[in-house]
Formats: structure tokens, C-alpha cells, sequence
């Protein structure tokens, strides 16, 4: 019987290298993960103020969850579900320590949730995630595709925006932000809640006379 020879051919589809392009660290060699950009604005009286602008840090469970997206089959070791989708943003006030508040403490890969979540609002109904008398995720305000100059004008870039308004959270110190995976962005969900990726920045007092917009964008 004729011998048959097998050869298995190795290919490596890195999702780092395809956010890399658009954020300007292709090339490099450390240990890098896809990445986003968060803009934080304040709406006041004087109009559209912009406060930081960093990149976020797509977690480990984020990226395992992509892992079992993109093929379409459950990782049997995942708390995620491939029915889930990016849906809710929440707040908290664990991204600074309080000798400190306006040095961020950056996330890391294993971070699991937010350091310390925040409240939303007690009576706003779109929101959800509702115990403890509060509802703790907000809604996006919208989601809109953006060509990526930086790659021949690709789509490749999705903005989020979300508004944490006047009567949310207030008396908060808020320096923490993340993006959720959940089965549904319908009002009043209970969950559960998967958290995808997390940003920290320098402390940020909330009041009612203060308006914070989030604008996220996530390269793919």
C-alpha cells in the first residue's frame, strides 16, 4: 500500500494585528490585544467640552467571547454565550484610589468587571441591570459605522455613544467605563451581564449640572 503523507500547514489570523492598523502600533513586538478609543465630553452651560481621550483594553473574556463569535460555536468553558452582543455601558468610581484620584489605575487583561460599579439611576426605565433599589447599565445612545482613513477607507471603525445625563449618578466619582456583552439591550433587562472592555481616566465628580458623553471607538 502506497504511503501517504500528510502535511498540515500552520496559519495565524491575529486579531491584535487587524486593530494594530488603525491605532498605529503595527509592527511592535510586545504582547498586545485589540484596543478601542474612548473621548469623554462635558455638556454644561458653555457647550461641548472635551475632558480625556485614551485607549481602552479589550479583556480577556471579551476575547474569548469574540473567539466563540466569529465561528459561530459555544466554548463550553465560557460564561459568554455566542448569542451575546455588545449592548450596555456602566460606570464606577475603582479606576483611582482616593489618595490619588487623578492617577488611573490602568485595567488589566483579567479584570473580570468593573473595579467598583457605580449606580445609574433609580427611576430611569431604558437602563437595566435594576437591584439594590438602582439600575446599574445604560442604553447607547447610538452606534454608527466609520470609514478608517488609515486603512484605504475600510469599515472599520464602530462609534459608540452613550450620555450619562444630568439626573445620572450624581454625587459619584466616576474614573471607570466599560462595554458589556448581554442576550438583550431591551429596557429593563436583568442580565446576565458580560463585561467586554475597560477604560479608567482621572476622577470626574458628578453632579447635576454636569452631562458626560462617552464616545467609544472600536477598531476591528
Amino acid at each position: 500500500m502506497e504511503k501517504v503523507e500528510t502535511t498540515t500547514i500552520h496559519i495565524e489570523d491575529k486579531i491584535s494585528s487587524c486593530f494594530a492598523d488603525s491605532i498605529g502600533i503595527k509592527g511592535k513586538s510586545e504582547k498586545r490585544g485589540p484596543e478601542g478609543w474612548v473621548e469623554i465630553y462635558e455638556v454644561d452651560e458653555k457647550g461641548n467640552k472635551k475632558l480625556h481621550a485614551k485607549s481602552n483594553l479589550v479583556l480577556y473574556c471579551g476575547r474569548e467571547w469574540i473567539g466563540s463569535k466569529i465561528f459561530n460555536l459555544e466554548n463550553p468553558y465560557l460564561s459568554t454565550e455566542i448569542a451575546e452582543y455588545i449592548s450596555w455601558f456602566g460606570v464606577g468610581d475603582g479606576g483611582c484610589t482616593d489618595a490619588d484620584p487623578l492617577d488611573p489605575i490602568p485595567p488589566t487583561n483579567n479584570d473580570i468587571a468593573l473595579a467598583h460599579e457605580v449606580s445609574i439611576s433609580a427611576t430611569d426605565a431604558t437602563c437595566a441591570d435594576f437591584h439594590d433599589g438602582f439600575y446599574w447599565k445604560h442604553p447607547f445612545d447610538s452606534i454608527v459605522y466609520e470609514q478608517d482613513v488609515e486603512n484605504d477607507n475600510a469599515w472599520l471603525i464602530v462609534k459608540v455613544i452613550t450620555t450619562i445625563g444630568p439626573a445620572d449618578s450624581n454625587g459619584q466619582n466616576i474614573n471607570e467605563c466599560a462595554l458589556f456583552t448581554s442576550l438583550s439591550s431591551s429596557a429593563g433587562y436583568g442580565g446576565p451581564f458580560h463585561i467586554y472592555s475597560r477604560v479608567t481616566f482621572p476622577t470626574l465628580v458628578k453632579s447635576s449640572t454636569r452631562q458626560l458623553i462617552f464616545v467609544w471607538f472600536i477598531y476591528v
